[in-house]
């Protein structure tokens, strides 16, 4: 774990040591009392996820280290998947020894910083493998309980972007869209452009990219355009008033077309089409109604995609990039993948996970003063 980047967490590790008991399972709490009063012994914890996950534990094992040192004690940590490897349900992802009565209260914690972060990894690494040609940004920080997760899940896309660029040659996450968590993608600052607010600020598609221009001379232009639901007509303009920068590839179109209409210009028989042209084996075989949704549904669909590149490239700008966002978790990258959907970068918060209960990671204690010793039904924790 040393070769990895420190990890910046502003005032220290949260929470500190003096915080601990507040935020502890008072069960933990009494437990602790009971082993000061009737003698310590050395314990070894496992701690395994329910389901298939990818190894994210370095914010987990960082507090960790920081309470051990704190409390003038020491914690053996046997990690048993390195940071970013595949971990099987029910696997022991980590056995943690040491003294009960400094371990015994962190429980609740350091299981907050583990489970999430190992699902949204998997997450990560899921759609930036289905995507190799792909770049990503995070997009997640909206969509969490509070800046610690939104710390979580940054970290946990950076693990499962970094794995799939070593195992499926991806581009993978490039950046998120903050500074406090740039750092984990190696950018000195968050990356974007502009919301729909100064769109609806500036009046116009156009007037918004004006203005970001003239405001941020030399920062890169994604323009987004699917404010007044004229994705196509107001691309075009904003490449024409833009021509340097179109002919040049500095420029870009977002779309983030909501679910409840087709994006300009389409409509059901309109999307088969496109899809035929481009395409076809991804219509012709069975799909799914979640599938067919994705394909060729409303909102930001790969016939969506595609007839937004159509009608740039036949305007003569086939250098601009498509940026699309909406929804764009595993299942979806799957179906863009399919229907080779020419999209350049897609900024996305979905690889966070869906299902809350997914991300409970579990621990039990496996030994007593070396003695080997679990609950019934939990015997395949022992270590081996």
């Amino acid at each position: 774990m040393n070769e990895r980047p420190e990890i910046r967490q502003t005032g220290g590790p949260w929470p500190p040591e003096s915080e601990v008991a507040r935020w502890s399972d008072h069960y933990f709490n009494l437990s602790r009392a009971i082993v000061e009063k009737f003698g310590d012994v050395t314990v070894t914890y496992a701690i395994f996820m329910r389901r298939p996950v990818r190894s994210a534990p370095r914010l987990a094992i960082e507090w960790l280290a920081a309470i051990a040192q704190a409390r003038g004690t020491r914690f053996d940590i046997d990690l048993r998947y390195e940071e970013g490897r595949w971990v099987g349900a029910g696997e022991p992802l980590i056995y943690l020894t040491g003294p009960f009565r400094h371990l015994v209260d962190l429980e609740t914690l350091f299981l907050q910083k583990l489970g999430a972060a190992c699902v949204a990894a998997y997450n990560a690494y899921a759609i930036c493998a289905d995507l190799p040609d792909v770049e990503f940004l995070a997009f997640d920080a909206r969509h969490c309980a509070g800046t610690e997760m939104a710390e979580l899940m940054a970290y946990a896309a950076s693990v499962g972007s970094r794995m799939a660029k070593s195992k499926a040659g991806a581009k993978g996450f490039i950046g998120n869209a903050n500074d406090a968590t740039a750092h984990f993608f190696g950018q000195p600052g968050g990356l974007g452009t502009m919301p729909h607010a100064i769109i609806g600020y500036a009046g116009s598609t156009v007037r918004a990219a004006e203005m970001f221009h003239d405001a941020h001379p030399d920062a890169p232009m994604t323009v987004l355009v699917d404010y007044f639901g004229t994705e196509v007509s107001d691309s075009l303009a904003v490449c024409e008033r833009f021509k340097d920068l179109a002919g040049d590839g500095r420029l870009g179109v977002r779309i983030d077309t909501p679910g409840g209409r087709y994006v300009e210009g389409l409509d059901p028989p309109g999307s088969y089409a496109v899809l035929e042209r481009h395409a076809p084996e991804a219509v012709r075989g069975y799909r799914t109604d979640t599938e067919l949704r994705h394909l060729i549904g409303t909102g930001v669909s790969a016939a969506a995609i595609w007839h937004l590149r159509e009608k740039l490239d036949e305007a003569g700008h086939d250098k601009v990039k498509i940026v699309a966002s909406s929804g764009f978790g595993p299942e979806k990258c799957k179906v863009i993948a399919v229907a080779r959907a020419p999209v350049d970068m897609i900024g996305t918060g979905s690889f966070l996970p869906q299902r809350w209960s997914e991300t409970y990671a579990t621990a039990d204690i496996v030994e007593y003063d070396g003695k080997p010793s679990v609950k019934v039904g939990r015997e395949f924790l022992l270590r081996k």
